[in-house]
């Protein structure tokens, strides 16, 4: 018999059942504003099936910084180490992306490719790390292939 998901998870899954629909439409995604929320898309590690998570956000440049306090207990921070190559939902549209992850287990490297605005923020969150959260800045793609498979009728 399959064990129960914890009641984090269930609050987790039902919440997100409710507002990923909103937010994959473009409600409350960051615009004049540079903070509020997407829907990030990743794929499963285990599974291989397609995952979606609203998160809160928040865009510096073209860049856009999603964080959990739940740390490497958060799936979507797993399914991210395991496929950096991902999609997200901003503003109604998908747009691809590279995740740079920064948790407590992973030594991160700041990519000198990234805008130095960027890179300052990454260093301050990285100082959060010690505290059990986690975080991903999703670098824009543009033309790449998505989670290992070409984009193929969309």
């Amino acid at each position: 018999m399959a064990a129960q998901p914890s009641i984090e998870v269930q609050f987790f899954r039902t919440l997100n059942r409710v507002i990923e629909p909103m937010v994959r439409a473009g409600l409350g995604s960051p615009r004049i504003v540079p903070s509020g929320f997407i829907v990030l898309e990743t794929r499963g590690r285990k599974t291989g099936r397609l995952r979606r998570t609203p998160l809160a956000a928040t865009r510096i440049a073209q860049h856009v910084f999603v964080a959990t306090f739940r740390g490497d207990r958060s799936q979507w921070i797993q399914n991210l180490a395991a496929q950096p190559r991902t999609r997200f939902w901003l503003g109604g549209k998908p747009r691809d992306a590279k995740a740079f992850l920064i948790h407590q287990d992973r030594r991160f490297r700041i990519p000198k490719s990234l805008p130095v605005a960027v890179q300052v923020v990454a260093r301050l969150m990285a100082a959060l790390t010690k505290a059990g959260w986690a975080f991903a800045i999703l670098s824009p793609q543009v033309g790449k292939a998505r989670h290992g498979k070409a984009r193929a009728g969309r």
